[in-house]
């Protein structure tokens, strides 16, 4: 280890998405046409009502100054209006609204702000690798909720054992669910926020995917009565809006626990740029103009070619009903990154492997939503061409 390095690093696992964009980037540099079915990037630009009204926000001198604190009172005003619209949920915009820099670095912020060092986080697997470095950073120790098909892609909270249970601090839940794409219904959030009051643990529901759906829409966890009392919930304009390199999030709920990730904030950045915010102000104030609406439709086409194709060459895939996210189960007695491996050299499609984000994904990989019809169809057929 580097004498410049410190011992916390040593215990984050390597990071999936790195190693599988290093063997991307030597196909590439290979000359081999790639198709990156990889790490979920929209590809498609940011609707253009948003960044007219950011091109508007960016020429007003006011601001190019600190954003210090939580958040514009608009922003914040806006983000209580949408929460009222969507989910029936009232919120108070000065106390339980805090803007973010990205849901990640809510996250990866939020152990700082609420575990001492040796308590317990619970963090799903497969999940959001941040889960667990936020945790590390923290001094914390992750214990495993482990996600299973059978029991529908949910954590099953009674098998945590009391003992367990007492030392922990967060419970992250993730629904819709990356990489599942399971979607958790209100009576199972109703157990979760039971469970939270329980022991006294801060239920966070990472939301990141609550807008990419293509049935019912998904519950938000503070529809459960009682739940602010535990829980917040944390929702990004990246995947609703194709805003990935915006970095804007926002984080709803329980007062004191976003205090306390606000401090936090407070000392380690100056706050999200303002006309970025006022761009995100006209963004949410519109969910259902039609060009963010048209993108569940794409999203859909794409989603049909992955599944039918997937399944024409072998592969067991539930249909998911939320993110853009495809699940699918290996060929039998294949390990993921057997498969992913030689998906990548035999066919030039680069897939995740579950076995990359915790052992519990092993079976399964991961394919994003996230190129053209013409391009996913091209997928899929050369996928079909590899021999298991």
């Amino acid at each position: 280890m580097s004498r410049w390095q410190a011992e916390r690093l040593s215990q984050l696992p390597a990071y999936l998405f790195a190693e599988i964009d290093r063997k991307k980037r030597e196909a590439k540099a290979a000359g081999r046409d790639i198709i990156d079915l990889g790490v979920g990037d929209p590809d498609s630009p940011t609707p253009a009502f948003i960044v007219d009204r950011m091109g508007s926000a960016i020429r007003d001198g006011a601001n190019h100054k600190y954003a210090f604190g939580v958040g514009m009172r608009e922003f914040r005003a806006a983000v209580a209006n949408y929460f009222k619209r969507r989910y029936g949920v009232l919120l108070e915009p000065q106390a339980e609204v805090i803007s973010l820099l990205g849901s990640k670095e809510g996250i990866g912020h939020l152990p700082t702000a609420v575990v001492n060092p040796g308590e317990v986080v619970l963090c799903p697997a497969p999940g959001y690798p941040v889960y667990v470095s936020g945790t590390v950073f923290a001094g914390g120790v992750c214990h495993t909720m482990p996600l299973k098909e059978e029991n529908g892609w949910l954590p099953v909270l009674e098998d945590i054992p009391a003992e367990i249970a007492d030392r922990a601090k967060i419970l992250y839940l993730n629904y819709p669910n990356n990489p599942t794409s399971a979607c958790a219904p209100l009576s199972f959030f109703e157990k979760a926020v039971a469970f939270c009051k329980k022991y006294d643990i801060l239920l966070v529901q990472d939301a990141a995917y609550s807008e990419i759906y293509f049935d019912a829409p998904p519950p938000s966890v503070l529809q459960v009565d009682g739940a602010k009392d535990v829980a917040i919930e944390l929702h990004s304009f990246s995947k609703t809006f194709n805003m990935t390199g915006w970095r804007l999030a926002f984080a709803v709920g329980n007062a004191d626990a976003l205090a306390a990730l606000a401090k936090v904030k407070s000392n380690l950045d100056s706050g999200v740029f303002q006309a970025v915010q006022v761009a995100g102000i006209e963004a949410i104030s519109h969910m259902d103009h039609v060009q963010v609406r048209a993108q569940l439709s794409t999203y859909k086409e794409r989603r049909d070619i992955l599944v039918s194709g997937m399944r024409e060459a072998g592969f067991s895939v539930i249909e998911p009903q939320a993110t853009f996210y495809v699940w699918s189960k290996c060929p039998a007695g294949l390990d993921s990154w057997t498969v992913a491996n030689r998906l990548l050299d035999e066919s030039g499609v680069v897939v995740i492997p579950g076995g990359g984000m915790s052992e519990y994904g092993e079976g399964f990989v991961r394919l994003a939503m996230t190129v053209s019809a013409d391009r996913s169809n091209e997928a899929v057929t050369r996928i079909a061409k590899v021999r298991f």
